[in-house]
């Protein structure tokens, strides 16, 4: 009977020539996750260093508008509803950047949580399955928050303070009659008719322009208060941004 020899292809075929080689031991699988774990923590740290800009110029045009509004009697209380608006769309910009962020910081957390932490001090109960969120993750990215969600921790955890000051500064504009250009001398307003009078803008009467302030505060404080089914990362007393 005829035998067909065959000779190994020590370079495989075209197609096993054109993939990258895997590693294949547990040095390299280290390694790999090494260099794998710098570039997503220096991706995470670019994006983090985009919220925080945002957020500095939140802060600037908030001391900016204050500077404005209180210093002179005839600066008009509308500036400081402007800065609401204003910093309403930074809000909106940064809960954007937060999301792109969020994406690299649950990639980092998952190694850090259950390689890194497996590697100091090994437990029993580890998951054998935490490899399978950063696959698909990488393989298929996507955001894992919504605008709105986004928009609630920035507002938790920088721009609640911001719209609180631009609140009571607006008050202190309306109410108070020595900031007014009428120049009159005493400090406080004696009827709820002169604040209404004060807060008037354009053609809109002060009372509906109350009215539509006050909610919009409400819904602040809704988004400031309300606490959506957030991961382990996010209990309260935990290290997060």
């Amino acid at each position: 009977m005829d035998t067909e020899m065959t000779t190994p292809n020590p370079a495989g075929s075209p197609a096993e020539r054109g993939r990258p080689s895997l590693p294949a031991t547990s040095a390299e699988v280290t390694n790999t996750l090494t260099h794998y774990y710098r570039g997503e923590l220096g991706r995470m740290t670019s994006w983090r260093d985009r919220i925080d800009r945002t957020s500095n110029w939140a802060i600037t045009v908030t001391a900016a508008l204050l500077s404005v509004s209180l210093s002179t009697p005839s600066s008009h209380h509308g500036v400081l509803l402007f800065g609401m608006m204003l910093i309403t769309l930074l809000l909106m910009i940064e809960a954007r950047r937060y999301r792109f962020f969020d994406v690299y910081r649950s990639r980092v957390r998952q190694l850090e949580r259950h390689y890194f932490a497996q590697i100091l001090a090994p437990q029993a109960e580890l998951n054998s399955d935490w490899t399978l969120p950063i696959a698909a993750s990488l393989r298929a990215p996507r955001l894992l928050l919504s605008q709105a969600e986004a928009a609630q921790r920035r507002l938790r955890r920088n721009y609640c303070w911001m719209y609180a000051i631009l609140l009571l500064a607006w008050i202190l504009k309306i109410s108070t009659p020595r900031l007014q250009t009428d120049g009159l001398a005493q400090e406080q307003a004696r009827s709820w008719g002169y604040i209404a009078d004060n807060a008037a803008l354009g053609p809109m009467p002060g009372f509906i322009v109350i009215i539509l302030v006050a909610a919009f505060y409400a819904a602040i404080l809704y988004g400031t208060l309300h606490r959506g089914p957030d991961d382990g990362d996010f209990i309260h007393g935990e290290a997060h941004v």
